[in-house]
């Protein structure tokens, strides 16, 4: 086996090293469905990205990102938050945090509904309570915020690839509020 160099600065691999690894050990990512609350703690929003996705398409999707090599999953989530809502976005997450679910994205979409034509991806995902003002990033086109009906409607669900209408509705079952 080749040796590989990791980028100590970054903690993360070179774009030649990435590749071969992505072809090789599925990657593990996070995914963080941004939702504002009420003041009983019930989901009034979904806060979707519009960004370009793997598959080179533009679409609506969650904030999503890699967890680097020695960094703990909580401090991947505010980073991949802060990122893509801005500083100020306030993001809820706990000390521990834990997952509502985990998603296997493969190459192939009919292996398990959700698509990365780059990779096999382990996904954490979380439902994450935003407090502050959120405002998209470079990294995204625009930020937009749904009910939880709007979310799963079928116009914006038709703005959604790699599965991530599914994990909508998947994060909304969790917080007991899929319409």
């Amino acid at each position: 086996m080749s040796e590989i160099d990791t980028d100590t600065e970054n903690a993360w691999l070179s774009p030649e090293d990435i590749e071969l690894v992505r072809a090789q050990v599925p990657i593990v990512y996070v995914d963080a469905v941004p939702v504002r609350v009420d003041t009983k703690g019930i989901v009034t929003e979904v806060g979707l990205l519009l960004r370009v996705a793997a598959d080179g398409s533009i679409s609506r999707m969650v904030v999503s990102g890699r967890v680097l090599f020695g960094e703990r999953v909580r401090d991947a989530l505010l980073r991949h938050l802060e990122k893509d809502l801005g500083r100020f976005a306030l993001p809820r997450v706990p000390a521990s945090p834990a997952p509502f679910t985990v998603v296997e994205y493969f190459p192939n979409p009919a292996r398990s509904g959700f698509y990365d034509p780059r990779q096999h991806a382990i996904s954490l995902a979380y439902v994450v309570p935003v407090d502050g003002e959120c405002e998209p990033t470079q990294q995204a086109l625009d930020l937009a915020w749904f009910t939880p009906s709007e979310a799963v409607s079928d116009e914006v669900v038709g703005q959604m690839t790699s599965g991530h209408d599914r994990l909508i509705r998947l994060a909304l079952a969790h917080v007991g509020q899929l319409p």
